[in-house]
């Protein structure tokens, strides 16, 4: 960081859902910025929480305790040690974003915002299908359905949720593999087939396995465009959409 210049600013991460997920943004936070020094890289502070309760058992199926109460907690705690934005690496936990923002004093970086505003420029304007590789529990809840709505585009799911879910779980247990490789790209190309050829891996654990996407498909990871933001925010650039309280 240059004599003078303004110091980078720190950026709360709710984390732990899941714990490679995060680890995996912190990699890309520090790769995403040209440095001199260790000073010139973002500050982060993580609350590395594997304990938030389970979305998908909340969510899907109906028996889970609610994670709200713990979110909201880890957000206040990231702003009481000197956050000044907050980020969640995982797409389902969106779903408690209001609660969350509503909580704090300080802005909530929308992952799901960020996300629509990329379809909507990938896929040349409204009108198109937009492949969503995700956890099952967003399309339950429909997460990403009304945003991009309103930028005049339809989301598209993959018809085998009980593979997806099973993928995810897998991953989780036991990291990337053939298998999970194999589901995904299996559900990449189904969407191609059915006219989704703009798709966004819309789950972080699946971000870990990007690669595996149908090679016809035009791809964009959510959790890419999270740390632009994060960049983006700590080094006074651009502003990015976000969720002020």
């Amino acid at each position: 960081m240059g004599e003078g210049s303004t110091p980078p600013r720190r950026v709360g991460i709710l984390g732990g859902l899941g714990p490679e997920a995060t680890v995996l943004l912190m990699q890309k936070v520090i790769a995403a910025v040209p440095t001199r020094d260790d000073s010139d890289h973002v500050p982060l502070i993580v609350d590395q929480n594997p304990q938030v309760p389970s979305r998908i058992r909340h969510l899907i199926e109906g028996s889970g305790e609610d994670p709200t109460p713990v979110l909201v907690e880890m957000a206040r705690r990231l702003e009481v040690a000197g956050a000044e934005a907050l980020a969640m690496p995982c797409n389902t936990a969106h779903h408690y974003a209001a609660a969350i923002s509503g909580a704090v004093g300080v802005p909530f970086i929308d992952m799901v915002a960020l996300s629509a505003e990329r379809a909507r420029a990938c896929a040349g304007g409204a009108g198109g299908k937009i492949g969503i590789l995700a956890s099952p529990a967003t399309r339950r809840i429909g997460l990403f359905d009304e945003v991009l709505a309103v930028n005049g585009l339809a989301a598209l799911y993959p018809d085998d949720d009980d593979a997806m879910l099973g993928a995810i779980r897998r991953l989780k247990a036991e990291g990337p593999g053939p298998e999970v490789r194999r589901t995904l790209g299996a559900a990449s190309a189904e969407l191609v087939s059915r006219g989704a050829i703009v798709q966004m891996v819309a789950c972080t654990e699946f971000s870990l396995i990007t690669s595996s996407v149908a090679p016809e498909a035009e791809v964009f990871d959510t959790l890419d465009l999270l740390v632009e933001a994060i960049v983006a925010f700590s080094l006074g650039k651009a502003p990015s959409p976000a969720r002020a309280s």
